[in-house]
């Protein structure tokens, strides 16, 4: 049991004890009880107590003793101490009010009152509010941390999530999402033609019986084909465009654009199918091409680079994609154009333009390099040169195209001639009007400002492969395809 040291009392609490055991001792701590003198053991009233106080002998208190009242040490200066600081607590004559009465302070906040009990009652409102901003302090510092706790948990979700969004919206772009290939985006968007009203039903059920007769035998349905083109070129520039001191362009290209099953993701895939249709007009690679005779369906294009893949070429670009391309809408880009190439014994290779080497990010030696590429072995006097040099596959971030040949202008500026697959037939066609005004080569030409991308990579044919040369390309792809520029 818990007793008062100054009163001899039980007390209720360890709380209790502690203010009896610092000095302060209201009333309600033992209710009905008397003040009780701090010099002596009686406990008489408040005028009897004030008379004990002063008729006391002064014996000085051991050293560190602490009044009773504040809690402050005081020494062998205590009854001074307690005389100075606390008088009119004890009963000490005070400033009279006109009635007689005396006038209490609090020791905590100089308030003064005329009762002793409401003096009492009021020292305790102060340790009560005390207690309560000490521990409503701990409660506050507990509730900051829980919060602070909780903040950075929610941060920490917050991120993931934005992680998982970004990752799933790249998945999204690149086509690695699970959402189905070629065949579901086409079907999917003649639905919704059909829903728009630009579409009749039978005329979709006519185009997916003729989509699903192509898959099946992986070819192209030729619907995105526009051909002849660089033959108009070739008449064009006999002709017309006064400016252009000599021009370059390769074999027969067939332009292909992108369709509904592969809009937005098939560039790659396009690319490949333009280049391809001017390496099957070429007799040099009638023995490469003996198995693929006519232009192959997207969803055949990407069997044919996994079988590449399953050969062991590019092992490392395999893993990216998992291994498997075929129906997905996977982007492809000049690694994978490389191991296909490479895979039918066509020699090729990767020329890395990494970073811009002329001003304004441009990349005048990309262009000096397209120049070579096609004039060496096309020397001569004639204007318009109609090499044998297959087209070029051109990537950059986010799409690819085809050089199919340049113009080197009378002021000696290069203009490269592109074929890109994001461009209708509808436009492609123009070119072929006799009477065109030059207007539409606008669609094919890039001059060295147009081209500013961070990096850019070609992939280039150059004859082909025996079967111990692509040995020794299989057994180090990475060493033999690539150069930087």
């Amino acid at each position: 049991m818990l007793v008062c040291d100054g009163c001899g009392q039980p007390l209720s609490s360890e709380a209790a004890a502690a203010a009896a055991a610092a000095g302060r001792h209201p009333r309600r701590t033992h209710p009905g009880r008397q003040p009780r003198c701090p010099l002596r053991a009686a406990a008489p009233g408040c005028d009897e107590l004030r008379r004990q106080v002063e008729a006391a002998p002064p014996e000085p208190g051991p050293a560190g003793a602490e009044c009773p009242l504040c809690g402050k040490a005081a020494g062998r200066e205590l009854e001074a101490h307690v005389r100075a600081r606390h008088g009119r607590l004890l009963g000490a004559p005070g400033t009279d009010t006109g009635n007689g009465e005396q006038l209490y302070e609090c020791p905590m906040c100089s308030l003064t009152c005329t009762n002793i009990q409401i003096l009492e009652e009021h020292v305790d409102l102060h340790l009560e509010e005390q207690g309560f901003s000490e521990g409503g302090n701990i409660r506050d510092l507990e509730l900051a941390q829980r919060l602070q706790m909780e903040e950075d948990k929610w941060q920490r979700s917050e991120e993931e999530k934005r992680e998982r969004e970004e990752f799933k919206k790249l998945q999204r772009q690149y086509g690695l999402d699970n959402s189905g290939g070629y065949k579901q985006q086409f079907l999917k968007n003649m639905e919704r033609e059909v829903d728009r009203g630009r579409m009749q039903p039978f005329e979709y059920h006519k185009r997916k019986a003729e989509m699903m007769e192509c898959l099946a035998f992986g070819i192209d349905d030729g619907k995105t084909k526009t051909s002849g083109v660089i033959e108009a070129l070739c008449k064009y520039y006999q002709n017309e465009n006064k400016d252009v001191r000599r021009v370059w362009l390769s074999t027969g290209v067939d332009h292909f654009h992108s369709s509904l099953g592969d809009r937005g993701w098939g560039c790659g895939y396009r690319n490949f199918q333009m280049l391809l249709s001017s390496l099957l007009q070429n007799s040099l690679y009638n023995d490469c091409l003996k198995d693929t005779t006519l232009i192959p369906s997207i969803p055949k294009i990407q069997s044919m680079i996994e079988d590449a893949w399953r050969e062991g070429f590019d092992p490392h670009g395999a893993s990216h994609f998992n291994n498997r391309l075929h129906g997905s809408k996977a982007w492809i880009g000049a690694s994978e154009i490389y191991s296909l190439l490479t895979s039918l014994r066509i020699k090729c290779q990767i020329i890395d333009f990494h970073k811009p080497t002329g001003p304004m990010g441009t990349h005048p030696r990309l262009f000096e390099w397209v120049l070579r590429y096609y004039s060496t072995d096309n020397e001569g006097g004639a204007k318009v040169v109609c090499t044998s040099k297959p087209p070029i596959y051109l990537q950059h971030q986010g799409h690819s195209r085809t050089v199919v040949g340049i113009e080197e202008k009378k002021n000696k500026t290069l203009c490269l001639l592109l074929f890109d697959p994001g461009c209708p037939s509808q436009e492609m066609q123009k070119l072929l009007k006799q009477n065109s005004d030059g207007t539409s080569l606008k669609l094919l030409q890039k001059f060295v400002g147009s081209l500013k991308k961070k990096q850019y990579q070609i992939v280039a044919v150059d004859g082909v492969l025996s079967l111990e040369e692509k040995a020794v390309v299989w057994g180090h792809p990475r060493e033999s395809c690539r150069r930087h520029m």
